[in-house]
């Protein structure tokens, strides 16, 4: 009996661990009101580039999908795929 109530705490334990993990990698980035701290959560998106998104924002206005993000010097394809799954443009 004691086994078993030692695998069950153990259990709890790991899943109350990942559990912030688990929630912050559903937390979406919007690309429109981050900061560029905030986008180098990104990956592939250094400090330069995040800059960069920020002043393009800044001058265009904001970003009509996520899409448009690879009208920013720095961001092609491949950077935008490895992350559209955690991008927003914000509530429709």
């Amino acid at each position: 009996m004691r086994k078993v109530w030692i695998v069950l705490l153990l259990v709890c334990f790991t899943a109350m661990a990942a559990a912030p993990a688990a929630m912050a990698a559903t937390d979406k980035i919007n690309i429109n009101t981050a900061s560029a701290e905030e986008l180098t959560d990104l990956n592939k998106v250094g400090p330069k580039t995040a800059q960069r998104i920020v002043e393009y924002r800044e001058a265009n206005g904001p970003f009509k999908t996520v899409d448009d993000l690879v009208n920013v010097k720095g961001v092609g394809d491949k950077i935008l795929e490895l992350n559209k799954d955690r991008l927003t443009v914000g509530p429709k």
